[in-house]
């Protein structure tokens, strides 16, 4: 493993990565339990799905660690699945299995243009500006997911957002992460789990957390495997939903991979980022094995930052989430107790990481300023590093027009702030 995954050329340790893949885990198990419940609305077995989700976060996890051997895990995408069941199913009126099919469509058309070298060169054409800004902002969203999840941060009608009740609960998630900052402060390596495991531990004795059941035999996959519907896919009325299947996919993937990138040191001196090709190609082969066995559309998740913030390097990290996400297909129950309030920790402090690099950002400069503003805070606010991304994209190109600037906009650019418009009309018309 030490020569497999260079763990002394990036300064790790076995037990480092396996510390660091387990947080992962432990931050992103929640899909194995959401993933079925929202798209079960759109009419497949539920029990079903939480095998399909399993499976298909194990393989796109694993081709992440052992073929890109970066510490991404992958898993089907928040987000997509809900444009899969809300719009595309229940507003559309498809039916999953041709909904599948989209999926699938879309996630050809990813190989092709990954394998072209048009993902990976829509990357390095993004200002170096607008990227620090993507792990900023991606760090604020990630922190108000963070923050709805303890229960600190509620709806109000009046408001939209307000400071809820200081309950039990939200109590003993604020003192995991003072526990966790105070560990990270004391250099205590696995400080993110500590915080975890002893939030849930305080939810168990305080009753908070029950546990009904350790284990389960895993569902059959019969009812969704191979049942996707390509040629029923294969219609202009569905070129839309395809485009915006690929575009969240894509801007999302791209966010989450830069900004997991900045932490876990895989970029170059000039800014390039580090086995991004492999790793857009795990993306798009995740994507389409997953809609065979009966998910929609596999990503990179942001929730690695978790793991890369507890010391994770390397591949090594992945390949331990991906073989926990196989053993999930037998501890769903005891995985379903971990209490959201034990996880909300794990996100604000990994939000608190990933925003160190804005001082890297001259808000002196406005053409620089805003778009990167704009991108950071759009994301927590519209709750879509997506649509973050795009405003960023187009307020960075229509400020270098107006400024008489447009030697800063590169071809991929122009191309990028074509596909950005596009998406933002889709977005708004529905």
């Amino acid at each position: 493993m030490r020569d497999l995954f260079k763990l002394k050329e990036n300064n790790t340790s076995v037990r480092t990565e396996v510390i660091g893949g387990f947080t992962t885990f432990l931050t992103m198990a929640y899909i194995i339990i959401v993933n079925p419940m929202i798209l079960s609305e759109a009419g497949m077995d539920k029990p079903a799905l939480i095998t399909a989700t399993c499976l298909a976060a194990c393989l796109g996890t694993l081709l992440a660690g052992l073929w890109a051997r970066v510490p991404f895990a992958m898993a089907p995408g928040m987000g997509l699945n809900a444009f899969f069941t809300y719009t595309l199913v229940m507003g559309q009126g498809l039916n999953w299995q041709t909904a599948l099919g989209v999926v699938f469509i879309s996630g050809i058309a990813f190989l092709i243009l990954t394998l072209a070298g048009i993902r990976e060169k829509v990357v390095t054409a993004i200002p170096l500006s607008l990227r620090i800004a993507t792990a900023a902002g991606i760090g604020l969203f990630i922190t108000f997911i963070g923050l709805k999840n303890l229960g600190l941060v509620v709806d109000n009608p009046a408001t939209l957002v307000s400071i809820g009740a200081l309950t039990r609960p939200v109590l003993i998630g604020l003192a995991a992460l003072f526990l966790i900052t105070i560990l990270e402060i004391l250099k205590v390596k696995g400080s993110i789990l500590i915080g975890i495991f002893s939030a849930t531990a305080a939810g168990i004795v305080f009753g908070d957390v029950t546990l009904d059941a350790v284990w389960s035999a895993p569902p059959s996959l019969a009812p969704l495997a191979f049942e996707l519907d390509i040629l029923g896919a294969l219609q202009w009325g569905l070129a839309g939903a395809i485009f915006s299947f690929m575009f969240v996919d894509l801007f999302d993937s791209i966010g989450t991979i830069v900004a997991c990138s900045y932490e876990a040191g895989h970029v170059e001196k000039d800014g390039r980022i580090k086995r991004i090709d492999k790793v857009l190609e795990a993306d798009a082969v995740a994507t389409i094995a997953g809609s065979l066995i009966g998910t929609s559309t596999t990503t990179t998740y942001i929730e690695s930052a978790s793991g890369i913030a507890d010391g994770a390097r390397t591949g090594l990290a992945s390949v331990v989430t991906g073989m926990l996400f196989l053993v999930g297909l037998f501890f769903a129950p005891l995985i379903g107790a971990v209490p959201a309030f034990a996880t909300a920790p794990a996100l604000i402090i990994v939000g608190v990481f990933m925003f160190r690099n804005i001082k890297e950002i001259d808000f002196s400069e406005l053409k620089t300023a805003v778009p990167a503003f704009l991108t950071m805070i759009l994301m927590p606010l519209t709750f879509s590093i997506a649509t973050g991304l795009t405003v960023g994209f187009l307020s960075y190109i229509v400020i270098a027009i107006f400024s008489g600037d447009l030697k800063k906009v590169s071809p991929v650019m122009w191309g990028v702030g074509l596909l950005s418009g596009v998406n933002l009309v889709i977005t708004v018309a529905h």
